[in-house]
């Protein structure tokens, strides 16, 4: 069956990522932008590997520029995600790519993104510092985080090249984040190995782990998140898509949630990877035989991981009850 008309919630969802390509050629387009070398001959973004897909992203939000441009995509995604009946989803945002990191800019695309509306669907936002950007970078992130925490700024992260860097260098941003009342999350355990994992929970002290797949190969690590409810946003078809496993099966999410580790699944950058959220739930259901109990843990999992307020919390509650 096809779960597409099942409520859905969404943790782990990038923004630009999402922009489908037919929407960013068209403000290339308005903006005379060649950007054609970033598609294959279908009209798809055209990448091999992790590093190539990172100079793809970038490389298409060339064509987003202004405020007006952000309340465009975020509306497309409104859409997109009432198309699969997700009626919640956190979504990574980053001032370097709006504004170039300069706080007041930043709280003119802010305010555009907000403007975006699809009736029921609730959409929040987790600003994030670009890791292969630097430390310092990072900061700057941080300070936009911080000065805007409220409604829909409810979280902070970071994403980028994993293979950059260490976690602990980043702690001074996530510190300010923390100071802020945001809550934290960060990309780990998908390039590097369950020590990332482990890194990420103790240098950054997050709640939650953005992908955190590698933890599989460190059973002391996998009891670890499962004592300290330490919640893995898992996304299997971008691993599979990217190589990070070759095979539906291979993907360790079942296995990690049989092992007591909270798991929600997203679909991370949706039109690079060719799914959705309802294709994520149907390809779950086709592996691993979940069902509808299945999914309603994972909802569950997905809603007590939140960040947002425990008002916005109770009604997604009432919606899911009521199906």
């Amino acid at each position: 069956m096809s779960w597409k008309n099942h409520p859905k919630l969404e943790l782990h969802l990038h923004l630009e990522g999402a922009a489908p390509p037919a929407f960013i050629r068209q403000l290339a387009f308005e903006k005379s932008i060649d950007i054609r070398g970033i598609f294959d001959a279908g009209g798809n973004y055209a990448f091999h590997g992790f590093d190539e897909f990172l100079k793809i992203y970038e490389a298409a939000t060339q064509a987003l520029q202004t405020p007006e441009d952000f309340r465009r995509l975020t509306q497309t995604v409104l859409e997109q995600l009432a198309e699969h009946n997700v009626i919640y989803a956190e979504t990574f945002v980053s001032p370097d790519f709006c504004g170039g990191g300069d706080l007041a800019a930043w709280r003119d695309f802010l305010a555009a993104m907000q403007d975006a509306h699809v009736d029921g669907v609730t959409l929040r936002g987790i600003v994030t510092c670009i890791r292969h950007l630097g430390p310092d970078v990072a900061k700057g992130a941080a300070r936009c985080a911080a000065e805007t925490a409220g409604d829909f700024i409810v979280g902070f992260g970071m994403g980028g090249a994993e293979t950059v860097g260490q976690q602990k260098d980043f702690a001074y941003g996530f510190d300010m984040a923390r100071e802020a009342g945001l809550r934290l999350t960060t990309h780990a355990g998908e390039w590097r190995g369950p020590a990332e994992v482990a890194a990420a929970v103790d240098d950054l002290r997050v709640e939650r782990v953005g992908h955190g797949v590698r933890a599989i190969e460190d059973p002391d690590l996998v009891r670890r998140l499962a004592d300290h409810g330490i919640v893995l946003e898992t996304n299997p078809g971008s691993n599979l898509v990217l190589g990070v496993y070759n095979r539906p099966e291979d993907h360790p999410v079942a296995r990690l949630r049989d092992a007591g580790v909270p798991v929600t699944v997203s679909t991370d950058d949706p039109p690079f990877f060719h799914t959705d959220m309802t294709a994520e739930w149907d390809n779950l259901e086709r592996t691993f035989g979940w069902g509808a109990d299945d999914f309603a843990q994972l909802n569950q999992t997905a809603l007590d991981a939140a960040f947002c307020d425990a008002a916005t919390k109770a009604e997604l509650r009432k919606r899911l009850e009521a199906t």
